[in-house]
């Protein structure tokens, strides 16, 4: 019942919250930013982000710096403090936590499953994945050669198996085929999600069936910008951007989002939907009493993540010009 979590929520997940209320200070701020962006080198990047709460991972990094690692080891604190959470929390809240992991999962399979095909090494992958998405079987999805190997050799004991309905095929693996795998997995997963999210009730359905919904229009819009056969019915006629953009303006939230880009301008399009999903996750924290807090600290830490990636690939291409193309401010 909406309005009524106050009563007991503090018995078992009031702890949490205030640690990830806690946590959220942390993110870089708009002047950490600013000073980011005037590093000459990684070695500066180093320095600014030792003073921050990435200093422990980062201060005994020799020279020379290269931008893998440092998301590297950003992500490492991210995975640390999910970590915690997940130990500390009960049900439904570790349920709710897990959820979380299952979009990492679906993007490792994708990685390893692609790589494979294109004869890359399985430990040259394994290294690339995220480690929010591991699980134990996951170097065996080499050996797939098609999705119904894929599910009864390796997913079959995995969170992902149910998602695996809708697209167990005998067809070989190839690129189209791989790529059509991700978003029916995604799709089924974020239904999942919305589901779980629905029966949990109160704030928590309210706030998450939003935040996930918007991350539903906004894969149905990057599936039709790519050419991918999915999407939604009016976008899956849209032969460009444009007409993309006709009909996603119709829906007032969007309107704000393809009012910040030029017509046939699509390459801006991911950093609008990126500040969008970053000012509905703040304003979740406006609430109390809910588990999507949870769900927006690490979209906003991997955000972060991503703003620091492409920061770090900037000074070290010596491209500070593009520096803020892609960076989205969170505070």
């Amino acid at each position: 019942m909406y309005g009524w979590e106050m009563l007991s929520f503090n018995i078992h997940d009031g702890f949490l919250e205030a640690i990830v209320r806690g946590n959220r200070s942390g993110l870089l701020t708009a002047a950490d930013y600013n000073n980011l962006c005037q590093c000459e080198n990684l070695d500066d990047v180093k320095m600014h982000l030792t003073a921050t709460e990435y200093g422990p991972y980062l201060q005994n990094e020799p020279s020379p710096l290269h931008t893998t690692t440092i998301v590297e080891k950003c992500t490492l604190k991210l995975v640390d403090e999910y970590k915690h959470m997940i130990c500390q929390a009960t049900e439904p809240l570790s349920t709710f936590l897990q959820y979380i992991t299952y979009g990492h999962m679906i993007d490792n399979v994708v990685l390893i499953v692609t790589g494979t095909l294109h004869e890359r090494d399985v430990n040259e992958l394994l290294e690339k994945c995220h480690p929010l998405g591991m699980f134990d079987s996951i170097a065996s999805l080499a050996v797939a050669q098609n999705m119904r190997e894929l599910y009864r050799l390796v997913l079959v004991d995995t969170p992902l198996a149910p998602y695996f309905s809708e697209c167990i095929t005998s067809e070989d693996l190839d690129d189209m085929n791989i790529e059509i795998m991700r978003n029916t997995l995604y799709k089924a997963y974020l239904e999942d999600f919305y589901k779980f999210c629905e029966k949990l009730g109160g704030a928590t359905a309210e706030i998450m069936c939003d935040l996930l919904s918007f991350e539903a229009d906004r894969r149905a819009v990057n599936i039709t910008i790519n050419r991918y056969p999915y999407g939604h019915e009016e976008l899956a006629v849209c032969e460009d951007v444009d007409q993309v953009r006709g009909v996603m303006e119709k829906y007032p939230p969007y309107q704000a989002i393809f009012a910040k880009i030029s017509y046939g301008e699509s390459q801006m399009l991911d950093k609008a939907f990126y500040e969008e999903e970053v000012r509905r996750l703040c304003l979740s924290f406006e609430q109390q009493f809910h588990y999507a807090v949870f769900f927006a600290y690490i979209r906003l830490r991997e955000q972060e993540i991503r703003n620091l990636m492409w920061i770090s690939e900037c000074v070290a291409q010596n491209q500070k010009n593009r520096v803020h193309d892609s960076v989205v401010f969170i505070f």
